[in-house]
């Protein structure tokens, strides 16, 4: 038997109407706070960038006196040197590489040193560099270093035992941790 409408009920087509609209709302809405959330991730990502480009700086000011106690003359200074194979296919990056006529150093910055995995990273970048070195490397001893805005003492440790200098941001100045006793740096 078929159910009766009554005056004040609603009808199916207007029930199904709105529940369409409903529907549109909401992915209308979703599409919005999709393309807000995706501006925001982009914000974030251009925010972090700029700090990391802010460290690099702060770093590079006269970095090459913070080995002065060592038979290095590291005075001229690059930032952001690009690292192509043989046929101009990117392979990494350094972000500052100090040089003289017989060293150059590859400093890798980081705003946080935490893991030691940023370590292992380095090392494998500097095999990249060593491999297809750009003309600013050529016939020179490599050697590597961690410039960090903080550093946990296990990464710092681990740096070390690995053969990388490890410099800290301190307010305003950039520190030299200094190596352990019989630290070697690794000439790659």
């Amino acid at each position: 038997m078929p159910v009766a409408q009554t005056a004040n009920a609603p009808s199916f087509e207007s029930v199904w109407a709105a529940l369409q609209e409903t529907d549109r709302l909401i992915k209308e809405n979703a599409k919005k706070a999709e393309i807000r959330w995706e501006k925001i991730e982009k914000n974030l990502g251009g925010l972090g960038n700029s700090m990391g480009q802010l460290i690099e700086t702060l770093i590079a000011a006269r970095l090459w006196e913070k080995f002065a106690a060592y038979p290095y003359n590291l005075k001229r200074a690059y930032q952001r040197v690009n690292i192509y194979d043989e046929k101009s296919i990117p392979k990494t990056d350094i972000d500052i590489l100090l040089a003289d006529t017989e060293w150059v150093m590859a400093v890798e910055v980081k705003r946080e040193c935490t893991e030691t995995k940023e370590v292992d990273r380095h090392v494998k970048r500097m095999s990249l560099i060593r491999e297809y070195p750009p003309a600013e490397v050529k016939d020179k001893k490599l050697l590597g270093a961690f410039a960090c805005g903080v550093v946990s003492p296990e990464v710092r440790d681990y740096a070390h035992e690995t053969g990388f200098f490890v410099l800290e941001l301190k307010g305003e100045a950039v520190d030299l941790i200094p190596p352990p006793d019989g630290f070697s740096p690794k000439v790659w």
